[in-house]
């Protein structure tokens, strides 16, 4: 399909109607253009946030709807991704009725008078692929195809067929992640010194087979059949190997000018992530991986000399009750002060304790630290999953009776905890009041996530996390103090 056509036929299939004129809707100019124009058996797009991955995959099944047996599955993982607000659903709501489809949303399917179909489905457990047995889907589209398992794909790579005279092809999109098998499947398409994909190669169409689970790969599919077929059978035996065409198309959010242009503040939202997250989802870089020095470095930070002054403040803790011997190298206990100064925005790490001890003296050091930060600093302790977790915080808070103390459940794994965190350093919105504990605290922090030990970058997520999820009601807290100080405002 040439790209001139890809164009009719999303401008023919799809069309919206404004009050001024018919406005048609066709894919954008250069990356997204190209996927839809792809040939390949198995196309894979995007590689980066906010190149239109999303839209292009809704796009795809509409040029077949007038085929009454043509179906199409979308996948996501889980049914919450499916139906977020602004999801494949919520995009599909503002695309599939201008092409006369009906939706029934219970069942999350879109149906044509022609009788096609387009389900959107997820695949949340790994035998969750075993629901589709018997199923025949001539297009199968994987959102994020780097959340499925390689198990998963290519169980339902086996249910991709057609009776309906559409040959059976795959869709997909994804972020960049190292740790992803679809990383190994794409290298040819990624400069593997940079990480990043070689533009040269974009859309550009390879073949393969899978042989004892092993992938192999050429430039066309006679060669598979020339070095791993069976010369005796002929190409239409059912025991003949059958080689796949894939290719990656790479974009970026700048080959999206429609969503730059609809949400400028994007760009920005990206910028503001930490480092790793920003090569990965901004510049698409498919080798980055978290590394100590790429969550924090000193530099990033200024140290002062003075608090500021009006400051809201919380102390949080990551929890640890081992004592330190010749022969053990425990966690740590660690408590990190942090104010938020209400004009500026900024942020300034105040003070750390950290130390190595039995139960006992942890529950001793927290209530003097409380005693000495006072009462206008609010207390935040880790609420581990399990029955034991809740009995510990609940412990320890009716401990801190007098005190303004709550306790926050642990959402994520450590990178994403502290990410955010990160970025306000790295973007120089945090100070470190200057103390004899900021050695000890740079060197943690700048060890992570490669150091034995994360409990300052865990109590740094955990403090930042007071002040911008609502778990210990600061946000509230927050709000109040702004609306007195409008009132008094108004009132001067």
């Amino acid at each position: 399909m040439t790209t001139a056509t890809a164009k009719k036929i999303a401008s023919s299939s799809i069309s919206r109607t404004t009050a001024a004129k018919p406005k048609a809707i066709r894919p954008q100019p250069g990356p997204q253009e190209k996927f839809l124009a792809s040939q390949a058996d198995i196309a894979i797009y995007g590689g980066a946030a906010g190149g239109g991955k999303s839209w292009a995959l809704l796009l795809e099944p509409l040029r077949h709807v007038g085929k009454p047996e043509f179906s199409a599955v979308v996948f996501r993982r889980n049914t919450t991704q499916v139906r977020n607000p602004g999801g494949l659903w919520d995009e599909s709501i503002k695309l599939y009725p201008e092409a006369g489809g009906k939706p029934a949303q219970s069942v999350l399917i879109w149906q044509w008078q022609s009788g096609a179909k387009v389900k959107f489905a997820h695949l949340e457990h790994e035998s969750s692929k075993l629901d589709w047995q018997g199923a025949q889907i001539p297009l199968l589209c994987f959102d994020e195809l780097t959340h499925f398992t390689k198990s998963q794909f290519f169980y339902l790579l086996s249910r991709n067929r057609s009776m309906c005279g559409v040959r059976p092809y795959v869709r997909a999109t994804c972020n960049p992640d190292a740790d992803s098998w679809v990383a190994e499947f794409v290298a040819w398409w990624i400069d593997q010194d940079t990480g990043l994909p070689i533009p040269e190669r974009s859309g550009v169409v390879r073949w393969f087979v899978v042989l004892n689970d092993v992938t192999l790969w050429a430039d066309s599919a006679d060669e598979l059949l020339d070095k791993y077929g069976n010369p005796d059978l002929p190409i239409a035996h059912e025991e003949q190997i059958r080689p796949k065409s894939a290719t990656f198309v790479a974009a970026r959010l700048s080959d999206n000018p429609a969503l730059l242009a609809a949400d400028p503040g994007y760009l920005a939202n990206l910028k503001a992530l930490p480092a790793v997250e920003q090569a990965r989802l901004l510049g698409g870089n498919w080798k980055i991986r978290p590394a100590a020095g790429l969550y924090f470095r000193r530099e990033w930070c200024q140290i002062v000399d003075a608090a500021p002054a009006g400051a809201q403040v919380v102390r949080y803790w990551d929890l640890a009750a081992t004592v330190k011997t010749d022969n053990n190298d425990p966690d740590w206990t660690v408590g990190v002060k942090l104010a938020r100064d209400g004009k500026t925005g900024r942020f300034c790490v105040l003070h750390v304790v950290r130390m190595r001890d039995s139960p006992l003296a942890v529950e001793r050091a927290i209530i003097n630290t409380a005693s000495a930060d006072g009462h206008g600093c609010r207390i935040g302790l880790p609420q581990d999953p399990g029955q034991a977790g809740k009995a510990q915080s609940r412990y320890l808070v009716g401990q801190l009776a007098g005190y303004s103390a709550s306790t926050r459940s642990e959402r994520g794994d450590k990178v994403t905890r502290f990410g955010p965190f990160s970025a306000q350093c790295q973007a120089g919105n945090v100070d470190i009041l200057r103390g004899a504990w900021n050695e000890e605290f740079f060197t943690a922090l700048e060890g992570f996530p490669d150091a034995a030990h994360d409990d300052d970058a865990d109590a740094c997520g955990g403090a930042f996390g007071m002040f911008v999820d609502n778990s210990l009601g600061m946000l509230d807290w927050m709000a109040a103090q702004a609306q007195a100080a409008m009132a008094q405002k108004e009132a001067a």
